[in-house]
Parts: structure tokens; sequence; C-alpha cells
């Protein structure tokens, strides 16, 4: 029970640090520079998972 109660106590602290950091312009900055990078990386995850799922289903229609 205590390691879920810093678990949450971890979780909340880091929204409250993201916002508080949200608010500053260079805090902004950094977060979006952080959120353009999390959305290249899902959007290249995404592409190969969709071109390894063509690939396989043109295996099997084979």
């Amino acid at each position: 029970m205590k390691k879920l109660l810093w678990f949450l106590l971890g979780i909340g602290g880091g929204l409250v640090v993201a916002h508080l950091m949200n608010k500053d312009p260079r805090g902004h900055e950094l977060l979006a520079a952080i959120d353009a990078r999390i959305d290249e990386f899902t959007e290249r995850m995404s592409d190969a998972y969709n071109a390894e799922a063509a690939r396989r289903g043109a295996a099997v229609d084979a």
C-alpha cells in the first residue's frame, strides 16, 4: 500500500511540475518540443506497423 501511495504522489507531483513548466515560455517551448518528438515517434511506429501488416497480408494472400 505504501508503494501505491508513493506512485500516486509521484504522478501528482509530475503533473504539478509539468503545469508549472507550461506557464513559463521556455518551459512551454520545451514541452512542445517533447510533444513533437513523441508525435514523430508514434507516427513512425504506426507507419512501420502498417507496412508490416500489409507485408504479412500480402504473404498470406499469395
